[in-house]
């Protein structure tokens, strides 16, 4: 690598882990430079965060590009969702810059990665288990999957949120099947009965059997 180009390096990384809401004398002071330099390469300050953006999303697109397509585009519904909230919370700061409040419009390249998830959508509709059109579905699943990222980051230490939400939006865009639907209305049935019965379990047990039950309910 050469010297210009790990300055360049240096920089971005700097700006990556700063966040939004460095300055640019921030920047200079993480990646040892001057505001020159930074303004010689980036132009100003959002051409500097337009930059890290553009190779956040790259590294993201990457991560999906090599997840190869299954036999069930659900399941590879469940993976892209994984996935996205995984890489989140790996890269909380690059996360912030590349879909936080701070962004009045989305980047160009998040277009690929609606695209890929549109692809899932689609093979999901041709299957016939969509209960909307696609359009409304891609929007649903991105707006869900970006929030619930986003409130991980901020607010750690809750665990299942990503697999409860996951599940209550897949059961709001697809169409359930009989053997998934009997068996939300077994739980929910068996929740009622706990409700009203002093089951031979202990409290212990009784929390797990009825957070496994509200998970089937979904």
């Amino acid at each position: 690598m050469s010297e210009q180009s790990q300055v360049r390096r240096r920089i971005l990384d700097a700006a990556t882990e700063l966040g939004v809401d460095a300055s640019i004398r921030d920047v200079c002071a993480a990646a040892g430079v001057t505001p020159p330099t930074v303004y010689h390469y980036f132009g100003d300050k959002k051409g500097l965060l337009d930059a890290v953006v553009a190779e956040g999303f790259e590294r993201y697109l990457a991560e999906k590009r090599e997840r190869a397509e299954s036999a069930d585009p659900v399941e590879d519904l469940r993976r892209g969702w994984n996935g996205h909230v995984e890489f989140g919370l790996r890269n909380p700061a690059l996360y912030g810059l590349m879909y936080g409040g701070a962004r009045t419009a989305p980047h160009p390249a998040a277009a690929e990665g609606e695209r890929i998830l549109r692809r899932i959508v689609t093979r999901i509709g041709e299957a016939g288990l969509l209960r909307m059109p696609v359009d409304d579905a891609v929007q649903t699943i991105h707006a869900a999957t970006v929030g619930t990222t986003i409130l991980l980051i901020t607010s750690p230490g809750l665990p299942g949120l990503s697999e409860r939400t996951r599940e209550a939006v897949l059961g709001s865009v697809l169409v359930a099947t009989r053997a998934e639907s009997d068996l939300a209305t077994a739980a929910d049935t068996l929740l009622v009965l706990l409700a009203g019965t002093d089951a031979p379990l202990t409290p212990g047990e009784l929390a797990i059997l009825r957070e496994l039950l509200v998970r089937l309910a979904i």
